[in-house]
């Protein structure tokens, strides 16, 4: 385990210094690019025999990883929590509607419509996915990735109600996502549609249980960081806290995602007010910042290896270009016209819609969970059709994002500073 740690951590160095030296791209989005080059030109090489069995060395490697495990039971925790610790929580109670509103519902009716449309489109393609499995892939790939989205958001520029809106989404969302995923799942194993009161009951203990745990923890943390002033030690009990949640969230069967969105909340709000001194917040800032931005550019290494491994015969080439827009119409439908109806409600800006839509990045939790489904041809269908979603997702939405966000909001500088128009 300490090897394959070790060589993850030394190609993501040299991904990342190629792309600072020669290309320019936004970290996580350029070491992905570079990575996910590299294992398309050996899987091309491999099939003309010129590889030199290089291929089998990077297919090896990924195989030895699992993703899911590493991504759901490790990175996922750390993540959430860093993006977490600075989001501003009297933004995100100023728009509690619209967040609640497109983190559940808008999830729930996205899962519906994706796995509609994929159940109603494959065929055309010569392909065939039960119901259950499409709705399953509507359930993995409808939650907006809050690794992918917060990073962009760094650099966007859009105006600070609509980052708010977007990045308390992206934080909720996944959480929700994995109980339908974790509920249908359930059901495919079981043969047996979940009754209202069980998926109540899952809801309840999975959801609200999280939200609960995330409270005491984040309480907890509060607490002891109160009692001292030394930064080093503070920063310690926040990891400590954070990896030992994790675990305990799990072992509760609670929902570890939405534990560690609200213990980051609490800590960078409620803590950060009251238990810090200025020197514990920069040294705690810069712990996290770091840490999220190492762990992210792993991560979106991983995400571009893993296209060694993953086959793509033509049907589902076509089926992958199909997923990708029925999954960005599914986006329109549930969240783009909403806002765009109901926008001026929420006190959002005019062009909302449209930077919401786009902004709908899917990311490694989508991977993660394609990934630890039940092995068959089912799940490898899934697979490729998950992974097309990301990777247009993450390169075509992801480098696109910032210049729709200024083209929209050109001459509205005052709303993107945070700052009242006049």
């Amino acid at each position: 385990m300490l090897e394959i740690a070790a060589i993850c951590l030394v190609v993501t160095a040299l991904f990342g210094w190629l792309n600072e030296r020669f290309i320019g791209l936004p970290t996580t989005i350029g070491v992905m690019a570079i990575a996910l080059v590299l294992s398309l030109a050996l899987v091309l090489l491999h099939g003309f025999g010129l590889d030199q069995g290089l291929w089998h060395i990077e297919a090896s490697f990924v195989k030895a990883i699992d993703f899911s495990r590493v991504l759901m039971e490790g990175m996922l925790s750390l993540l959430l929590f860093a993006g977490a610790l600075h989001l501003d929580l009297k933004q995100l109670q100023a728009h509690r509607w619209p967040v609640g509103l497109l983190a559940v519902v808008g999830t729930v009716a996205s899962t519906l419509a994706v796995g509609g449309a994929i159940w109603l489109t494959l065929p055309w393609l010569g392909l065939t996915l039960p119901w259950v499995w499409c709705l399953l892939f509507g359930a993995l790939i409808s939650p907006t990735d809050p690794i992918a989205v917060m990073g962009i958001l760094k650099s966007a520029g859009a105006p600070r109600d609509l980052e708010a809106v977007i990045a308390g989404e992206s934080l909720f969302n996944d959480g929700v996502g994995v109980v339908i995923f974790a509920l249908l799942l359930d059901m495919l194993a079981d043969g047996e549609a979940p009754t209202p009161r069980s998926v109540a009951e899952l809801l309840l203990h999975e959801a609200g249980g999280g939200i609960a745990f995330g409270l005491a923890l984040g309480g907890v943390v509060y607490l002891l960081l109160k009692a001292v002033d030394n930064y080093r030690i503070e920063v310690l009990v926040t990891i400590a806290a954070v990896m030992g949640g994790s675990v305990l969230a799990s072992r509760l069967h609670v929902s570890g995602p939405l534990a560690m969105v609200v213990a980051g909340l609490f800590v960078g709000n409620v803590g950060r007010a009251l238990a810090m001194s200025e020197v514990t917040r920069r040294h705690v800032d810069l712990f996290w910042a770091l840490l999220d931005d190492m762990l992210n550019a792993v991560l979106f290494v991983l995400i571009g290896l893993e296209a060694a491994v993953i086959a793509f015969p033509l049907p589902l080439l076509a089926a992958g270009i199909a997923a990708v827009a029925l999954t960005l119409a599914a986006r329109w439908l549930t969240v783009g016209w909403p806002v765009r109806l109901l926008g001026h409600r929420f006190g959002l800006p005019r062009g909302s819609d449209a930077v919401l839509t786009w902004g709908g990045l899917r990311g490694g939790i989508s991977v993660a969970l394609a990934l630890s489904l039940p092995p068959g041809r089912m799940r490898e269908t899934v697979l490729a059709l998950t992974y097309a979603v990301v990777v247009f997702s993450i390169l075509g939405q992801g480098l696109t994002m910032a210049p729709l966000v200024r083209r929209v909001f050109a001459g509205d500088s005052a709303r993107i500073d945070g700052a009242p128009p006049a």
